[in-house]
Order: C-alpha cells, then structure tokens, then sequence
C-alpha cells in the first residue's frame, strides 16, 4: 500500500494552508446564496487572512481581481441586454465563472496557484 505524501491530520499547516486556499477560491460563491456578497466575502476574507501567510495574500489577490473582473464584464453584458447578445454573454459569463473558481479550487488544493484568464490585475 502506498502512504499518503502528506498527512491528513488537523495539526498539518499545510493540509490547513490548502483548505483555506480553496475557500478563498470558492468565497465568490457565497454571492449565489445572497446577492451582493459575493464580492463583500472574498474582500473580507482576504483582509482578515492577507497576514497569516504568503500563499493566502497571492491567492487572496487573485481571487479579488477575478471577481472584480467578472462585474466589470458583467456589466458590459448587462448593457448589451438591449441587443440581445447580453443575454448570451451573461449567461456564459455565469457558467464561466463557476468553471474557473472550481478549477482555482482544485489547483489550491494541491497548493498551487490559479492565474485566472482574461482578468484585470488591478489589486497587486
């Protein structure tokens, strides 16, 4: 049998730095349950976590400008409504947001980061 590289116990920092790295990838969906929250999470969570360490400001920052960058596009597509095209584009925004904040959670978990693509790098 083989043995596990990492042990899974509560007293691992590392086990307990990846957890929290995949919450902070899927703090954004806490909007889906009250609206309005799911830029207010990750910006909260990631100004109480920025200091416990490194890995958790990075991906704090990541995480932050996704969801900034995801308004933003929203927005443009909440305008294209009229056109119909919005409509598309709002719906494909939402699915794709999903797609990439479950991928950031997956490379979190093994204790990478997740560059998200098509995002505006406004918080550093």
């Amino acid at each position: 049998m083989e043995e596990p590289t990492q042990n899974a116990s509560p007293s691992n920092p590392a086990v307990q730095d990846n957890t929290m790295l995949v919450l902070t990838h899927l703090m954004p969906l806490a909007g889906a349950v009250i609206p309005g929250i799911g830029f207010l999470a990750p910006l909260i969570w990631w100004l109480i976590m920025k200091d416990k360490s490194p890995e958790l400001n990075t991906h704090g920052k990541e995480v932050l400008n996704f969801v900034i960058s995801l308004a933003l596009y929203s927005v443009v597509a909440g305008m294209l409504v009229f056109v119909i095209i919005g409509i598309f584009l709002l719906f494909a925004l939402g699915i794709a947001g999903l797609v990439l904040m479950i991928m950031g959670a997956i490379k979190a978990s093994k204790g990478e980061l997740y560059h998200y693509p098509y995002i505006l790098r406004l918080i550093k």
